[in-house]
């Protein structure tokens, strides 16, 4: 009997209409166009503005893309699982909200918090179900409203996130096709340098806590970057060589959008050419949970059924890892 693993069978995304420009940030913080392009790689990024609209707002759409394509009801989901820091509420959690707005109504679902590593956490947790024959159709969701925790006053955070999200399908496969490899990393430690200061149980939302701006991102970019450079493209090497691949032999680089300079240096690791990575930082930004499944979502018809993906991720807490998949079927179609 072939071994069952878990595919991705459809695939969609969404991103506010509202654009943010580095011009229009110049006129909110001591920055400018040449510094932030040449530090982050980032042009442009997307703001949810709709009044009253949280992160399961971005996430719906792209849900319902992913059902339309692959002609199901979204009650034949079984499972859906969200990769999101900016929840609409501390709970109930992301992920029964929009299930219930889908029309989800035979699936059970939570939430996976671990940063801008989420949706490869999520990607790897959903495919345990499909891999022990629990479940046939699994929706894991990568989404972020970074907007909402951004302090647009510290040049050093706002310049650098957005908001959007993507969802993918995961269906089983007999084929040798889908995820075949994952390593997923965690180090605590690192949780000062990247964090959320209030609005948790150690400093819970007050006067205090909002006038110390402690509900903000607050981030040690250098500090980041250290760890973050040398992990995201260890780990993904490490994957590559446990599963006999080369630069040659991977297709596609999927790396999480945080710094153009994360993913080159990446890449460069990994031994392959500029023209197999995904980039689309100038547009979006750094959308946390939700970069890796947008690049996937942007570049789906370029994606070949066979085609092997090195999904990459690194994120605050600290959290890193690297998913290995054989695309399952023919985009173009």
């Amino acid at each position: 009997m072939a071994k069952v693993t878990a595919a991705i069978t459809a695939i969609g995304g969404y991103v506010p209409e509202t654009k943010v420009t580095n011009k229009d940030l110049e006129k909110l913080v001591d920055t400018s166009d040449e510094w932030i392009t040449t530090r982050t790689g980032i042009k442009e990024r997307r703001i949810e503005k709709r009044e009253g609209a949280g992160a399961s707002d971005i996430a719906v759409p792209a849900v319902l893309e992913l059902c339309e394509k692959r002609g199901i009801s979204p009650e034949e989901i079984e499972l859906l699982i969200c990769a999101t820091v900016t929840a609409d509420y501390n709970f109930p959690s992301a992920a029964n909200i929009i299930a219930d707005k889908v029309g989800a109504k035979n699936a059970w679902s939570y939430d996976v918090n671990a940063a801008c590593s989420g949706f490869i956490y999520a990607l790897s947790t959903g495919a345990q179900f499909i891999e022990t024959g629990r479940y046939k159709k699994v929706v894991i969701v990568g989404v972020d409203k970074m907007s909402s925790i951004l302090n647009y006053n510290d040049r050093t955070t706002c310049v650098i996130f957005g908001d959007g999200g993507g969802a993918v399908l995961l269906e089983p496969n007999e084929e040798g096709l889908g995820i075949i490899d994952f390593a997923l990393h965690s180090d605590g430690s690192g949780r000062e340098f990247l964090y959320q200061p209030a609005g948790g149980s150690v400093q819970p939302a007050s006067h205090e806590s909002v006038d110390s701006q402690g509900h903000f991102v607050h981030q040690v970019g250098k500090q980041v970057f250290k760890f973050a450079v040398t992990n995201m493209a260890d780990v993904s090497v490490d994957v590559m060589e446990r599963n006999g691949l080369t630069g040659d032999t991977v297709d596609w680089l999927v790396p999480h959008q945080a710094n153009l300079r994360i993913i080159d240096a990446t890449a460069n690791r990994m031994e392959l050419d500029p023209k197999k990575v995904m980039i689309n930082i100038e547009k979006f930004g750094n959308t946390t949970s939700g970069t890796i499944p947008l690049c996937l979502w942007e570049w789906e018809k370029q994606l070949n059924k066979g085609d092997n993906l090195i999904l990459s991720a690194f994120g605050g807490g600290f959290t890193w890892g690297a998913v290995y998949l054989k695309w399952a079927y023919d985009s173009k179609k």
